[in-house]
C-alpha cells in the first residue's frame, strides 16, 4: 500500500546515473586542464587581457 505516493523502497537515482557522472567529472577535468594550460602558454602569458597575468608573473619570479 503506498502513502501519498511513497513506496517502502527508494527509487534508485545514483546507481543507473553512475557513468554520467563518472564522465561529466572527467570531462571537467579536462577542460580545466587545457584552460590552465591554455592561459599559461607563451602566447597569452603576457597579455594585458589575461586575468591570470599577475599570479603568473608571481610564480615565476620565485
Amino acid at each position: 500500500m503506498a502513502f501519498l505516493g511513497l513506496r517502502k523502497w527508494g527509487t534508485p537515482i545514483v546507481k543507473p546515473l553512475w557513468p554520467f557522472l563518472a564522465a561529466s567529472t572527467v570531462t571537467l577535468y579536462l577542460v580545466a586542464k587545457a584552460q590552465d594550460s591554455g592561459v599559461r602558454s607563451a602566447e597569452y602569458r603576457n597579455d594585458a587581457r589575461n586575468p591570470y597575468t599577475a599570479q603568473i608573473a608571481k610564480e615565476t619570479i620565485h
